[in-house]
């Protein structure tokens, strides 16, 4: 399946806004003196995407800080990515995924789960779908 120039547009701008996403949020205080702040942990993190019927996910980038995975020549309708340790220091877990719908009615909905638990959403409508989400831990 050929793609055309709007869908690969679209997936060049949605990799360098993610990428430059990622890198603005990987930044953290490294001069805290707050010694009562917890300690921080490694999490298992899956991230997925789901389409509406008859739309096709075409790529998807996701990672924690500015650790970074490009999954393409996706697809169908639903996709997940493998579970991911995010060390002990990181900082933000984030995912954009990009989908052509069958409609002007279709939706993409991402999803981040943290250790086994929901805990961000993002969506889109349309008949080009580009959504995202992010989550600090």
């Amino acid at each position: 399946m050929k793609k055309s120039k709007i869908q690969q547009i679209i997936q060049y701008t949605l990799v360098v806004l993610v990428t430059a996403v990622l890198l603005g949020f990987s930044t953290s205080c490294s001069n805290d003196d707050d010694d009562d702040a917890p300690a921080r942990q490694s999490h298992k993190v899956v991230f997925k995407a789901t389409a509406s019927a008859g739309s096709n996910i075409d790529v998807a980038v996701y990672g924690y800080d500015s650790t970074i995975t490009t999954a393409s020549s996706l697809s169908g309708t639903t996709w997940t990515s493998p579970e991911i340790t995010t060390p002990a220091g990181a900082v933000n877990a984030n995912i954009g995924v990009n989908a052509t719908g069958s409609s002007s009615s279709s939706t993409l909905k991402v999803q981040i789960y943290v250790d086994g638990e929901l805990k961000k959403e993002g969506t889109s409508s349309g008949q080009i779908l580009s959504a995202s989400a992010n989550y600090t831990f």
